[in-house]
């Protein structure tokens, strides 16, 4: 049997996984890949082959197990992916984890002592880290004596400059681990990973700001491919606008809400995390196609605000690097919303960007013009492959 490796992706309410042939260079296309959605509703498995071929689009039943559907969920792809995996034998699991605090700069091989220890930053990403931990436990016990890799979110950005991760907070509070974390941070290394294809080396090495935007969004930008700043911070609340989150706020907002509104921790969690961004601007959709569809007034406001964001932090994340050389767009909205890239770019011709406009409609990897100083692409993100790569690494 031939061995591979198997990424997890295990979130609040969905685990992603892909399926990658192990050896010397992992393939950037896995052999099967899919996810489960819908966990604690409706759980549905889709998954499909190499080349793109639905292998399974079924519901679960899970509703025996209310308490525990993760767990449930993932015992069940283990074993579809017995079923599925055509001769491959797992030689090693990679997981995605959200916060690896200060002290996981790198991937790490998982072990009792360091699950312990990923279990004392629940504090610093409650919404996410328990779900990845999850995760973790239950591939563990499904698999036991298989190698299990984490990859953190937040690792990339810990080259950043020191006074790029500080609040103007007193010491007894940063004392408490309370800095600018960052996360999206493998997509980032996974664009700085592919630069060289697309670039020269002077820009690829330069002044670059990625600009990761989905459903969860967040810029970087990098000096030798490396993170120097980011727009989110201690959560993945903060920075630019997104699908249900509010991004950047003043936090004498909050402070009103609690005082006027009656508002407590839990009810700000929801309206910052859940109805906010792109849904609480427009009260229609966080879909952003379903907007740029849309002739409403309210849509349009919405967009709008989404683009206006993210030109400010442009702006931002450039005076940070003193300068740009390249921007480069990724993610759902990054790849596939050409409408969202032109209002972008067409208010940042004072950083040399100059769009071609037919490049741009056809999603084309590079968007602009000859005449642009400076290179604007678009690149698919890849994450998955990322975990892959490690896992196989910290495994060989």
């Amino acid at each position: 049997m031939s061995s591979a490796i198997l990424t997890i992706n295990a979130g609040s309410s969905s685990i992603k996984f892909a399926l990658f042939a192990d050896g010397a260079s992992i393939p950037a296309t896995p052999e099967l890949a899919g996810q489960i959605d819908g966990i604690g509703a409706r759980p549905h498995l889709k998954a499909r082959d190499a080349a793109g071929r639905t292998l399974d689009d079924v519901d679960l039943d899970l509703a025996g197990h209310p308490e525990s559907q993760h767990r449930a969920a993932l015992e069940f792809l283990v074993d579809w992916l017995h079923r599925h995996e055509a001769g491959w034998r797992i030689a090693g699991v990679g997981h995605r984890v959200v916060h690896g605090a200060e002290k996981y700069s790198q991937p790490i091989r998982l072990d009792d002592a360091s699950v312990v220890q990923l279990k004392a930053f629940i504090p610093l990403a409650p919404l996410h880290q328990p779900h990845n931990l999850a995760g973790i436990e239950a591939m563990r016990a499904a698999l036991p004596g298989i190698p299990q890799v984490a990859c953190f979110d937040t690792a990339f950005h810990r080259t950043q400059p020191a006074v790029a991760q500080m609040f103007a907070l007193p010491r007894r509070i940063t004392a408490q681990g309370v800095r600018r974390y960052g996360f999206h941070g493998l997509s980032y290394e996974y664009i700085a990973d592919v630069l060289p294809r697309h670039l020269d080396a002077d820009r690829a090495n330069g002044r670059v700001i990625v600009a990761h935007l989905g459903n969860g969004a967040s810029m970087c930008g990098m000096l030798n491919r490396r993170s120097q700043a980011t727009t989110m911070g201690f959560t993945a609340v903060e920075g630019l606008m997104m699908g249900t989150r509010s991004g950047s706020l003043d936090p004498g907002v909050l402070l009103y809400l609690m005082d006027y509104d009656g508002m407590d921790t839990k009810g700000l969690t929801r309206l910052l995390y859940k109805e906010s961004g792109l849904l609480g601007v427009s009260g229609i959709s966080q879909d952003m196609r379903e907007l740029l569809a849309s002739d409403r007034p309210e849509a349009r406001e919405a967009v709008e605000l989404f683009c206006y964001r993210i030109v400010r932090e442009i702006g931002s994340l450039a005076a940070a690097l003193g300068g740009l050389d390249a921007l480069v767009f990724t993610g759902g909205i990054g790849e596939h919303a050409a409408p969202v890239r032109e209002r972008v770019c067409a208010r940042l011709g004072w950083l040399g960007i100059d769009l071609d406009a037919a490049a741009n409609a056809a999603n084309a990897t590079v968007i602009s013009a000859a005449s642009s100083r400076t290179a604007t692409l678009v690149l698919p993100t890849n994450e998955e492959w990322m975990l892959a790569r490690h896992t196989a690494k910290l495994i060989a």
